[in-house]
């Protein structure tokens, strides 16, 4: 594995959980997406920008919440966006085996629009339809 250390925090994570600053985010959660098996990695950004989809495609009813993280141990580029298609982790994202120290949380930030939310779930419920699932 490739370590990614030329990361730049700050670093977020987006979800629907209503955590508070001090909270650690790990691993062994039920998945957002695909299956919602448990997962084996918490994943994370430098980019504001995969967060809002990470809150917005979150599963559940809670408000969509932007946390500032602190990673606690190694982490590595997201394998699943950095690949052939997007050379270079140009999403700036991260996976952790180690738990995620929230710091703070962004409370202003600026949604997608409704129609482009409801695409990307429609898109992602396509490839989960065939089988394709590329989380953890």
């Amino acid at each position: 594995m490739t370590y990614a250390v030329e990361a730049t925090p700050p670093f977020y994570h987006g979800t629907r959980a209503d955590l508070r600053v001090g909270d650690l985010l790990s691993v062994g959660w039920a998945s957002n997406y695909g299956s919602g098996a448990a997962m084996s990695w918490i994943y994370f950004s430098a980019r504001v920008e995969s967060a809002v989809w990470g809150a917005e495609l979150a599963a559940g009813e809670g408000r969509e919440r932007i946390y500032i993280v602190e990673p606690t141990g190694d982490f590595v580029d997201d394998p699943n966006l950095t690949d052939t298609k997007f050379p270079g982790n140009p999403t700036a994202s991260y996976r952790s085996r180690a738990p995620l120290k929230i710091v703070g949380e962004l409370t202003e930030w600026t949604p997608h629009p409704p129609e482009q939310v409801q695409a990307m779930r429609d898109h992602v419920a396509a490839l989960a339809a065939q089988g394709i699932t590329a989380i953890d």
